[in-house]
């Protein structure tokens, strides 16, 4: 039996901590869980279009997976952004006093945000279960779930590249605020069509949104006119791998630029 003072043992009981006082900030709760889900209750569950069936599912599961992902990015930006944060504020000295390293505390932090990212998914997805929500198959529900998250990860590096260029807590309340922006060009509050869908495919949520809505949707998008296209899923898997080496360039650039001062 490993000695509970080893590094596994001290990541977990790091991560335990740090999950709990994460959970306990009720406005960050709010606006990574709480939101989303009123947000989808909104556009989705009580939208009159909710019961119209597209692709493998209805509007309700559409609008459902949209917020889901929605609040991941949310959640793992925040988390992200406010570890660099607290690192920039002297939390790495104070780390030099513990046994937990800088590495594990980082490694830590990114157990934390995928946690946190948890809890508006399996909150939307309750909601939706229970209002109406439609996908063909039990497996589309997991696989859906387990895309969304995935696609939330590369928000990560988004929220650390925002704490580590700025180095406030107000550039990560920002880059949290700007996702309303790509949330909306990336496909995710309400169906595009033209130039804006256009442009939108080439904004960091679209790839995501498109990633997580597959097993549902299978690449097709449906816009205000009702007319349909689709996206092939290698476009979405290069935009999120072409977006996420764009996030980590700017971490490594900025943190460069910050050890060298």
């Amino acid at each position: 039996m490993s000695s509970p003072r080893g590094p596994g043992a001290r990541l977990a009981s790091f991560v335990g901590h740090d999950l709990i006082r994460q959970l306990k900030l009720v406005e960050s709760v709010f606006f990574i869980a709480v939101l989303p889900t009123a947000l989808f209750l909104m556009f989705g569950a009580l939208a009159e279009w909710g019961d119209a069936q597209v692709g493998n599912g209805n509007m309700v599961a559409h609008t459902m997976l949209s917020m889901a992902l929605y609040g991941a990015v949310t959640a793992t930006t925040a988390i992200a952004g406010s570890a660099a944060v607290e690192r920039q504020l002297g939390w790495g000295r104070q780390l030099s006093l513990t046994a937990l390293s800088g590495t594990a505390y980082m490694l830590g932090k990114a157990i934390v945000a995928v946690c946190v990212a948890v809890l508006p998914v399996a909150l939307i997805y309750a909601v939706g279960a229970a209002t109406g929500a439609e996908l063909d198959g039990a497996w589309r529900w997991a696989a859906s779930a387990g895309l969304t998250l995935l696609a939330a990860v590369p928000f990560a590096f988004y929220g650390l590249a925002a704490a580590l260029l700025f180095r406030s807590e107000a550039a990560v309340g920002a880059a949290s605020g700007m996702l309303v922006v790509f949330s909306f060009l990336g496909n995710l509050f309400m169906p595009l069509n033209g130039l804006l869908l256009d442009i939108g495919r080439f904004t960091p949520l679209y790839g995501p949104g498109v990633l997580a809505r597959w097993p549902m949707m299978e690449g097709k998008v449906v816009a205000t006119d009702g007319s349909v296209t689709t996206d092939p899923l290698w476009a979405a898997v290069l935009s999120v791998t072409v977006w996420t080496l764009v996030f980590l360039g700017i971490c490594l650039l900025a943190n460069r630029r910050r050890t060298s001062r």
